[in-house]
């Protein structure tokens, strides 16, 4: 497949197809990586340790345990 680099801003844009994003799992506003390996660019959607969304958790956030109804099967409680 070719695509056209075109000026975004002060930058340069590449138009990602839907089934190119379909396929990777991106859409707007997802966050990705981009690296270069061996003079290409590589785009991946982010990934982020356990680590780094604890690391999110704040008082204003935490909220308390959710109850999720009735036991079904062997759940202890």
């Amino acid at each position: 497949m070719v695509a056209i680099i075109t000026k975004w801003g002060n930058g340069l844009g590449l138009h990602i197809p839907q089934y190119v994003a379909k396929e990777i799992g991106i859409k707007n506003g997802t966050p990705v990586d981009i690296n270069i390996v061996d003079g290409s660019i590589v785009v991946k959607p982010r990934i982020y340790s356990l680590k780094e969304l604890l690391d999110q958790v704040t008082p204003e956030n935490l909220h308390g345990e959710i109850h999720a109804g009735e036991r079904i099967g062997n759940e202890e409680w």
